[in-house]
């Protein structure tokens, strides 16, 4: 099971999580800055992929390129629609230098970017080109990361079968370095109240100009620390919080405002996939139920 679903205390690696958490940024904000806006910033995402993260195609005029992390030997790989391939050995380096060097590297391929370079959704964020105190890259670690990953993409492509209506994509966001699916009842939401650190309120705004029902995956945090699956509805409907849901080491978390499921619940079950679906299932029912979404029109059957 440690092979399947590794464990991920939280503790062996935070220095690690902190600075992969940042260089994610580096290699999202790049795409950001290079896609159209898509809604509910759906063009800014990574993608887990059979050795980790990447940001898939990218454009650039005529060209396109992508940036993708290696968690199975170590590097990040930049390649271009020109044929031009890099390589940066993933080391214990500073986000200073990991950002210079992915700058350089970007400038030789001929897809010179510039990007916005204070972190997202950081509190007391410092610049990336200032940045040398996280500077921590642990190969075990990072490894053990990207295989809870698979695990969690591929459980969570199949629950995101099973819904017709509007949905995200699986997809890593990096500025709060979680894997997410949205499902979408289809009707506009209050106003987001904003407050996200180092982002503004518009594009939270954005993100949640409509009803949603969002469950995700992170890997703890200095706020949290522990790994964990969430999920939590926008609005939230009256009655939500206090809705039977599965498995019993589910819980309501009220300063968070989300159902949350330890991340070692799941990988210690002895059918980790069910249980997790479980989770997904019922508090997805729990917010569709009580904000009365029109569900015979939004779900089907997983067909066969």
């Amino acid at each position: 099971m440690d092979q399947t679903w590794p464990a991920l205390p939280f503790d062996a690696w935070r220095d690690t999580c902190a600075t992969l958490h940042l260089w994610t940024q580096i290699v999202g904000k790049v795409r950001l800055v290079q896609s159209p806006w898509t809604n509910h910033s759906w063009h800014v995402t990574l993608y887990v992929t059979p050795r980790g993260l990447t940001t898939g195609p990218i454009p650039h005029g005529v060209k396109t390129f992508s940036i993708a992390f290696d968690f199975v030997e170590h590097r990040l790989v930049v390649e271009t629609s020109a044929g031009g391939v890099r390589v940066i050995p993933l080391r214990p380096r500073s986000v200073a230098e990991f950002y210079g060097a992915l700058m350089k590297t970007l400038a030789e391929l001929g897809v010179a970017v510039r990007i916005r370079t204070m972190p997202n959704e950081i509190p007391n964020a410092i610049p990336f080109e200032q940045d040398h105190q996280h500077a921590a890259y642990d190969p075990d670690a990072a490894n053990r990361f990207w295989r809870a990953l698979i695990q969690v993409d591929r459980v969570f492509k199949v629950f995101r079968a099973g819904f017709i209506g509007k949905c995200s994509p699986v997809h890593f966001f990096w500025g709060s370095f979680d894997l997410a699916v949205t499902r979408f009842s289809g009707r506009p939401a209050p106003p987001h109240p904003g407050g996200v650190p180092n982002m503004p309120d518009w594009v939270a705004r954005e993100a949640y100009s409509h009803e949603v029902s969002s469950a995700g995956f992170w890997p703890g945090s200095e706020a949290f620390p522990q790994a964990a699956f969430y999920s939590y509805a926008y609005p939230e409907p009256k009655g939500f919080r206090d809705a039977t849901t599965r498995p019993a080491a589910a819980r309501f978390e009220a300063g968070m405002g989300e159902f949350i499921l330890p991340y070692e619940a799941v990988r210690s079950d002895a059918a980790p996939d069910e249980a997790l679906l479980a989770f997904m299932q019922s508090t997805y029912e729990a917010a569709a139920e009580h904000a009365a979404w029109d569900r015979a029109a939004l779900e089907r059957a997983t067909p066969h």
